[in-house]
């Protein structure tokens, strides 16, 4: 950046010198140089014409002329392409960026400091009626990926769950067990808690389908069946119970929640995510309520005849959102004010991040508006970080079905794929223990799921294929994994033969490829930047992947320890040592663990 700020300064000098104009700096737009011209950066002049009162041609060259007389230190040549200015930059000046990156363990990340701001991020929010699934996975990692990017651009994040505890859902696995369980528990199964709660949602809806395929047999209108089925009715009793605080209801579902939490930690510590704060419905529901009577006491919400408490968003251009039922529980919406209030009560919040679906757009598009009303000042600008859904090859997954991909079979997979790939290579790395080879699988596993799932723009619907992504070619978690062990084998070979890259690099000349190589670091503050401005951590993926892909093509043509000028070499392993630190900094923030060896 220091390079670009230079040239800006000098090209708002020339053009007040040259025409007696003063520029902004915005009207000063530098971009990488194509590949088929000389130079290294070039400078779009066509702004300036208007300035200059002559051709852009002209007036490049005019420009061109004043930098290589005022700026020789930074630019040593020019070729100007109509209103184009291609610049060569002093290799010096590389070799000073290379300098400063190389030295800045933390080039392009930004601290936050008491001052900066509080932004609180939403991800999980699962069900404790059954296992995180691949959807799960999806949001965990958009989630925990968002949260290190917000980070790493200065600001304060407070990392929140919202766990969905209470409601007719929770029931029907309650009285699944209470049914069919026999007093089972998760030590008694050997099954993870979770998973067993899984089993009897599952179970639930089996002998429901069941019971409403009976009744219609009977005469009974389907629609009426669904309704009037006894299974469903007796979990809606017992929902009613719950809610009047009824002890041997509650007791039960204490219990089976706590087996779900224990399920729950294993699969977040598998996928290296966890929570400064975890909130649940069961608490923030009554919470919403009290907010929704104060804004109907304020005329902000209405009441109908039946007693159901609505908002009336038709001035929004929207339909108007039911909030209380009739019998005076709460929806949604209710829940999600509950929880709002709660933390704002909680933290300063600056901005507030709900990472969820995009089915549920028009949801927060109404939330948003509500917290408004309701006088939450950060309300108007909460952000939906809206994600398309993780599709498979045979269509949707149904959790009451039992059709889900599991998110800890997926893992167990992903690692055991993992091994199996990479066993070749790990065999010939010497003295290596069993231990040490399972967990340079998890490594990679973990790092080929996540990294093929955060490579795409979160908007989009997402084609989920675990062979695709565990392959060491192309743009894959594994490829650049790779590429890090690879620069970091030829730094153990380097400092074992006593060849040390000194504090200060020595000023030789550069080729394009070791020129194209640095740039492509000088970026990585940029592509941070942009991914906490777009929200976008596939800025961050494809920035890591451009990047090992353009090493590899300077690694192969110019192998680093074989280099007889003691010069260059230094310099190649300094560019060596700043690639394999980015790399891994942007691994990080998408969550992804670098192996030392592979």
């Amino acid at each position: 950046m220091e390079i670009e700020r230079k040239i800006v300064a000098a090209v708002k000098a020339a053009l007040s010198e040259l025409y007696g104009q003063q520029a902004p700096e915005s009207m000063v737009q530098l971009q990488k140089t194509r590949e088929e011209f000389e130079g290294e950066l070039t400078l779009v002049v066509f702004p300036f014409a208007k300035m200059s009162h002559k051709r852009p041609d002209e007036t490049a060259r005019e420009v061109g002329d004043y930098l290589v007389a005022h700026v020789p230190e930074v630019v040593s040549r020019y070729n100007a392409v109509g209103g184009f200015l291609n610049l060569s930059i002093n290799a010096g000046q590389w070799i000073s960026l290379l300098q400063d990156i190389a030295a800045n363990p933390t080039y392009g990340l930004t601290p936050a400091t008491d001052e900066s701001p509080l932004v609180m991020i939403e991800y999980s929010s699962p069900n404790t009626n059954k296992p995180l699934h691949l959807g799960h996975v999806r949001n965990n990692l958009l989630g925990w990926s968002l949260a290190r990017i917000m980070e790493a651009c200065g600001n304060r994040v407070v990392k929140t769950n919202i766990v969905n505890d209470r409601g007719i859902h929770i029931c029907k696995s309650m009285l699944a067990w209470l049914r069919w369980g026999n007093g089972e528990t998760p030590e008694s199964s050997g099954k993870k808690g979770d998973h067993l709660i899984g089993d009897y949602y599952v179970a639930f809806d089996k002998h429901y389908r069941e019971e409403v395929k009976q009744l219609v047999a009977q005469g009974m209108d389907e629609e009426q069946a669904k309704q009037e089925a006894p299974l469903i009715r007796e979990a809606h009793e017992m929902l009613v119970r719950w809610e009047k605080n009824d002890p041997e209801v509650r007791a039960l579902w204490r219990r089976m929640n706590e087996w779900v939490y224990a399920g729950f930690d294993e699969t977040y510590r598998a996928l290296g995510v966890s929570f400064d704060k975890i909130y649940y419905e069961s608490e923030t529901y009554l919470e919403g309520k009290e907010k929704v009577e104060e804004g109907l006491e304020k005329g902000i919400f209405y009441r109908r005849e039946d007693g159901s408490v609505w908002a009336d968003l038709t001035k929004e251009g929207l339909d108007e959102k039911l909030l209380l039922r009739s019998d005076g529980t709460s929806v949604y919406m209710t829940q999600d004010i509950g929880t709002a209030k709660l933390r704002f009560q909680d933290y300063p919040i600056d901005k507030m991040i709900y990472v969820v679906g995009n089915e549920q757009n028009y949801h927060f598009q109404v939330l948003s508006i509500l917290l408004d009303k309701l006088g939450f000042r950060w309300g108007k600008d909460l952000v939906h970080f809206s994600y398309g859904m993780v599709e498979l090859p045979n269509g949707k997954m149904k959790s009451r079905e039992g059709t889900v991909v599991d998110a800890d079979d997926l893992i167990a997979t992903m690692i055991q794929d993992a091994r199996q790939m990479s066993e070749d290579k790990v065999n010939k790395l010497e003295g290596i223990t069993d231990e040490e080879a399972q967990e340079i699988a998890r490594i990679v596993g973990m790092g080929a799921l996540k990294y093929f799932i955060l490579k795409v723009d979160a908007r989009k619907n997402m084609l989920f294929n675990p062979e695709e992504s565990i392959d060491f070619n192309g743009n894959t978690g594994p490829f650049i994994q790779y590429t890090y062990a690879r620069i970091r084998s030829i730094l153990r070979k380097a400092e074992a033969q006593g060849i040390a890259v000194p504090a200060e690099l020595p000023a030789c000349e550069l080729s394009q490829k070791e020129v194209s190589l640095i740039q492509h670091l000088q970026g990585f503050a940029t592509a941070v930047r942009q991914a906490g401005k777009d929200y976008n951590p596939s800025c961050i993926a494809n920035y890591c992947y451009d990047l090992v892909k353009e090493y590899n093509q300077f690694y192969h043509d110019f192998p680093v320890l074989r280099e007889e000028d003691e010069e260059k070499r230094a310099v190649r392993l300094a560019l060596s040592a700043a690639v394999a630190q980015v790399v891994k900094n942007g691994m990080s923030l998408l969550g992804i663990e670098v192996p030392e060896r592979m």
